[in-house]
């Protein structure tokens, strides 16, 4: 089928799985979505096309705003979008990085296989949830004062080597290594610091997670290899952002941007799309703030993967180090950064605000950490509880095809309130235990049927669209042995 039709767009079909909505009206560029038919199906269920189609409205936007496979709706700006704006004559846009700053996904190997943990399952889940802050509003691994906060803005994870909490080959397996150079606490306000001073090491709820897995299959050998990746061995994911105080960040700059360029932003046909001109005041100052709850956020896993490695250390009764617990890599969804991309040809230094996403380079670029820079950058897939996810490398046509850029998840299909008419949480609880050997723990028994494994898109069919259009290549999949919750 070559054209679609989906709540009055129509959708051309440029290629296999590669569907545009042409130009026109107040677009300053089409809109693409990578999708299957199937998850075209899906994504058109909710108001992502509308908000897709209102992202090509941001002043400077070049070549066409994207929805990745596992796009749904957001606020303003799409889950699983991608907008590349100009750097010198365009904008950013917090609503199109998200209140959830560098949320984002890290993957700790371990030198354990399966057997070895085989029958402590429970016994494994119990001692996470009890080490591991979760649920809203609740304390970190460390509690802290305002003077602190300030520190791990701006140094990121230089903050954490320093007070022990992470070696210098974590930060070397981090994207950006773990700190932003651009990072300015003195862009962040009091309030924020306020949210973030007890919340350093803390999950957080919702999709958020620690999941120990286990690697099911290695689909390329050589790069399974460099990344220290084998068949049956246990892993642990965490996925998790900035917590309250980068929800704070985005809001106040919502706030600002809308007061203080109201006129720039008369035009945008959505409130949370509210843009800062590029080069303007509190363009920089919005930026340099992002940079700091970024540099949060990955010290926030940091504490949680530090955490990690005392429970590995008392339950299993081995040091971390002797059980191999390094960091594979951490990658950042929800993040806006400047790059340099090429547009009609010329190279262009580009604010490429990624929403739900994440950066997939491939084999090369000099942003690749040295590590993997022969194999192309990890690409972290978290599916659900009940399925699994996926690692990749970034791929050869991410660059060209998405500004190098793939999905960051399964995607939902299923707003939040639904899934808890659908599903019960001790049912999901007790089906996953007895027919799946997966172990679920959480802080609210809501979280579990909100994240039943039926709410997810089909990661499966996520990850076959990303293969296909080269934008990351599947390395290994892995499947849940326990998981906690908010």
């Amino acid at each position: 089928m070559t054209t679609r039709e989906i709540n009055g767009y129509q959708l051309q079909r440029v290629r296999e799985h590669v569907w545009e909505i042409r130009q026109e009206g107040e677009m300053r560029v089409p809109a693409r979505l990578l999708a299957s038919e199937s998850l075209l199906d899906q994504i058109g269920d909710d108001n992502t096309l509308d908000q897709i189609t209102n992202a090509t409205q941001l002043p400077g936007i070049t070549t066409h705003a994207l929805c990745m496979p596992d796009g749904h709706q957001g606020y303003g700006f799409p889950v699983g979008g991608v907008g590349a704006i100009d750097a010198e004559n365009g904008c950013i846009s917090p609503g199109a990085v998200g209140f959830d700053i560098n949320c984002g996904v890290r993957l700790i190997r371990t030198t354990l296989t399966y057997d070895d943990l085989r029958g402590r399952e429970e016994e494994l889940v119990n001692a996470l949830f009890a080490n591991i802050p979760t649920g809203i509003g609740h304390g970190g691994v460390v509690e802290t004062d305002v003077e602190t906060v300030t520190e791990v803005l701006d140094r990121g994870l230089d903050w954490a080597v320093d007070e022990g909490y992470a070696t210098r080959d974590d930060m070397l397996h981090c994207e950006d290594e773990g700190r932003r150079p651009d990072a300015d606490s003195a862009f962040v306000s009091e309030d924020a610091k306020n949210r973030g001073k007890n919340q350093i090491g803390s999950l957080g709820s919702g999709n958020h997670f620690l999941e120990v897995q286990r690697v099911s299959e290695i689909f390329e050998d050589d790069v399974a290899d460099a990344y220290g990746l084998q068949s049956d061995q246990i892993v642990v994911m965490i996925h998790c952002g900035s917590r309250g105080l980068g929800h704070q960040v985005c809001k106040d700059y919502v706030n600002r941007i809308s007061e203080e360029h109201a006129e720039f932003n008369a035009d945008l046909p959505d409130d949370n799309l509210a843009a800062a001109p590029a080069g303007s005041q509190v363009a920089e100052a919005y930026y340099g703030a992002m940079g700091a709850a970024i540099n949060f956020a990955w010290v926030n896993r940091q504490l949680l993967t530090y955490q990690t490695r005392q429970v590995f250390d008392r339950v299993f009764g081995r040091s971390w180090e002797d059980m191999g617990m390094e960091l594979l890599y951490d990658v950042a969804h929800n993040i806006a950064k400047k790059e340099i991309h090429a547009v009609d040809g010329e190279d262009r230094e580009l604010y490429v605000h990624r929403k739900g996403a994440t950066r997939a380079f491939p084999a090369g670029r000099e942003e690749v950490p040295r590590a993997y820079r022969e194999v192309g950058q990890p690409v972290l897939l978290p599916g659900s509880m009940g399925t699994g996810s996926y690692v990749l490398r970034g791929g050869d046509g991410s660059l060209s095809e998405s500004f190098g850029s793939t999905a960051h998840g399964a995607g939902r299909i299923m707003s939040r309130t639904q899934a808890k008419r659908e599903y019960g949480a001790s049912d999901v609880q007790n089906d996953l235990r007895d027919h799946q050997q997966i172990y679920i723990k959480a802080e609210d028994g809501e979280t579990i049927a909100e994240e039943a494994p039926g709410v997810y898109k089909d990661i499966d069919d996520v990850v076959a669209v990303s293969k296909d259009l080269d934008l990351a290549d599947p390395v290994a999949r892995t499947v849940p042995v326990c998981n906690i919750k908010g």
